[in-house]
């Protein structure tokens, strides 16, 4: 669901991974039409970064116990 908001809606990815002012970034890039395409990239590849960590986050949790 949050691929599909990252190409139609980027900058709204940002404040669904708790990343606010890359959100408020994104959107001024995002009301160019030439910065929606910048903007959808942007926010699938942050997406990508943010669950990547939760996957180490969860392997470092597991790996404390």
């Amino acid at each position: 669901m949050r691929l599909l908001i990252a190409l139609i809606l980027p900058w709204l990815t940002f404040f669904t991974i708790g990343r606010p002012i890359a959100g408020i970034i994104c959107l001024i890039l995002q009301i160019t039409l030439v910065g929606w395409l910048p903007a959808a990239i942007w926010a699938v590849y942050a997406l990508s970064q943010y669950k990547t960590d939760q996957k180490i986050e969860r392997a470092r949790q597991q790996r404390d116990f």
